[in-house]
């Protein structure tokens, strides 16, 4: 690809809480009651997005039924210690979970590098004009406590904004979102179209997404935007915020083998765990520069786990 223009590797795409992998709940949740039309006055959602609406309301029962979108971080029954914590770290950050085959954004695991990033973010939250007025409170609250707790494990000053940001954060409706092409070639000129037409064309098994951009090939972020579907409900929302914001940081792969943690598409884990925590901590140590590769980092981040877990092993 020519320089200037978001490769593989620099228009890094990442997953959301099911993935472009078309993951769903192993069970089909059954059709239940139409939810009553919004109530507040201004632009309202279709027909299509009040279905989606009422698909996510049975997806979450399903999964809260089945024990998942657990949202007590972990405990005895999920323990790990610094040898897990470092392969998890190593399958998570430093490798990527999609590939560009014949200009289509695909499912393939592939070796990368770290990403992470080098400079303060401003996060821009935009809504579509269908999200009613309290809910943009809800979510902006939310967004902005989540991002000061980033910021914390991170190290990386982040402020929130109402325009110039680099990090772009859209709350949509399925229509909203199927328009969203000309604002991101906006705020990325040069955007790889397959990258628009997996925001434009997302399925419904794809929850939420987020995708950064490092124009220099250095592992360096300057640019992501996340994509939350404003059809979720409370805790599907939240859950889409925390793991979308949280790979936007440079987490941007998925591991079965991750627990407890929601860096794992079986969605037991709802919220950002302790042990992913630690994880950011060593993403963003000064030991570790962006551009490593396993081989490089590898070492460093055995070190740094064992550090963080108090010599375990």
């Amino acid at each position: 690809m020519r320089r200037g223009l978001p490769s593989v590797r620099r228009m890094l795409l990442m997953a959301g809480l099911a993935g472009l992998t078309a993951c769903a709940p192993l069970l089909a949740p059954p059709e239940g009651p139409a939810l009553p039309p919004p109530q507040e006055a201004g632009p309202q959602p279709s027909p299509e997005s009040r279905a989606l609406a009422r698909y996510y309301e049975r997806v979450q029962a399903s999964l809260l039924a089945r024990g998942l979108l657990r949202t007590d971080g972990g405990g005895p029954d999920v323990p790990f210690d610094a040898r897990r914590l470092a392969e998890n770290f190593i399958r998570i950050a430093l490798y990527d979970e999609y590939t560009n085959q014949g200009g289509r954004l695909v499912a393939r695991e592939t070796a990368s590098r770290v990403h992470r990033w080098e400079q303060p973010i401003r996060m821009q939250v935009e809504f579509g004009a269908t999200v009613p007025e309290r809910q943009r409170r809800k979510d902006r609250a939310d967004i902005t406590r989540y991002a000061a707790r980033l910021s914390r494990l991170t190290g990386v000053p982040i402020r929130q904004v109402t325009s110039g940001g680099n990090f772009n954060v859209f709350v949509v409706n399925e229509d909203e979102r199927r328009a969203l092409g000309p604002r991101l070639r906006e705020i990325l000129p040069g955007i790889d179209e397959a990258v628009v037409r997996t925001v434009t064309d997302m399925p419904r098994s794809t929850f939420c997404l987020v995708f950064a951009w490092e124009p220099e090939e250095s592992g360096a972020y300057s640019n992501a935007v996340a994509v939350i579907r404003a059809e979720h409900p409370d805790l599907m929302r939240l859950s889409c915020i925390h793991e979308e914001l949280a790979q936007g940081m440079g987490l941007s792969n998925d591991s079965p083998r991750a627990r407890p943690s929601i860096f794992n598409d079986d969605e037991e884990f709802a919220l950002l765990t302790p042990h992913d925590e630690l994880l950011l901590q060593i993403l963003y140590d000064r030991r570790l520069r962006v551009g490593m590769t396993e081989r490089e980092a590898r070492p460093i981040v055995e070190q740094i786990a064992a550090e963080l877990l108090g010599g375990e092993s």
